[in-house]
C-alpha cells in the first residue's frame, strides 16, 4: 500500500544536501565518506507519493525540493527517561495544596 500526499498536507521530505566529494577535505575520514542529508518538513505544493520527488513549503516560509518520506510526520525527540525522584512530585504537590486550602 503506498501513502500519497496532497497539496497541502503536512509532509517530511529527504535531500542530499552534499555529496561526499562535495564535501570540505578538513572533515574527519568517517565523516567525508558519507552524504550531508536533511529531513525536512512542511506543507506539499503538489500531490506525491511516497518515494517521489515533492516541493514543500517550511515553516520559515522556504521552498525545498526532496524525496517524500512521510505525509504527516509525528514528532520523535523525547526528554529521555523518566527520573523515578521526581515522578511523586504530581501527588505530592496536590496534597500539599489539598492541605493548604483546608487550613485557610
Amino acid at each position: 500500500m503506498s501513502q500519497r500526499c496532497s497539496k497541502g498536507d503536512w509532509v517530511m521530505i529527504h535531500k542530499v544536501i552534499l555529496e561526499p566529494h562535495q564535501r570540505s577535505k578538513d572533515l574527519p575520514e568517517d565523516t567525508a565518506k558519507v552524504p550531508l542529508e536533511a529531513w525536512i518538513k512542511g506543507w506539499a505544493s503538489e500531490s506525491a507519493e511516497v518515494g517521489q520527488e515533492v516541493e514543500i513549503t517550511t515553516l520559515s516560509g522556504r521552498t525545498v525540493k526532496g524525496r517524500l518520506v512521510e505525509v504527516n510526520p509525528g514528532f520523535t525527540h523525547t526528554y529521555g527517561p523518566a527520573v523515578p525522584e521526581l515522578t511523586p512530585i504530581g501527588r505530592e504537590l496536590r496534597a500539599v495544596l489539598k492541605e493548604a486550602k483546608n487550613r485557610g
